[in-house]
């Protein structure tokens, strides 16, 4: 599936991944300004830590509409090997 047929299927969460993303993105601003302020370590690592989880809650999401709409999508129409392998390759490079 090329990325044109991506953008065709339906995927459920992707409010909820472009919504987690802001917020992940304000909270990215506000440590930069912790770290600038001289704020303690501890505190940002804490704060950190949180963008982590954040972003780890947003790939969930992002598998999840992938397996619900891409790969299905793939498999109705005969290209599931193909997905499956590009599926396996940016789950090495989100692994690493």
């Amino acid at each position: 599936m090329s990325g044109a047929d991506h953008a065709a299927n339906t995927h459920q969460h992707t409010k909820a991944i472009a919504d987690q993303l802001a917020r992940t993105a304000g909270h990215v601003t506000s440590i930069k300004r912790m770290v600038e302020g001289g704020r303690p370590c501890t505190e940002v690592l804490i704060q950190l830590a949180a963008v982590q989880a954040a972003l780890s809650r947003a790939s969930r999401l992002v598998l999840e509409d992938h397996l619900e709409s891409c790969l299905r999508g793939a498999v109705e129409n005969g290209t599931a090997d193909e997905e499956w392998q590009r599926l396996k390759e940016a789950l090495d490079r989100y692994i690493r």
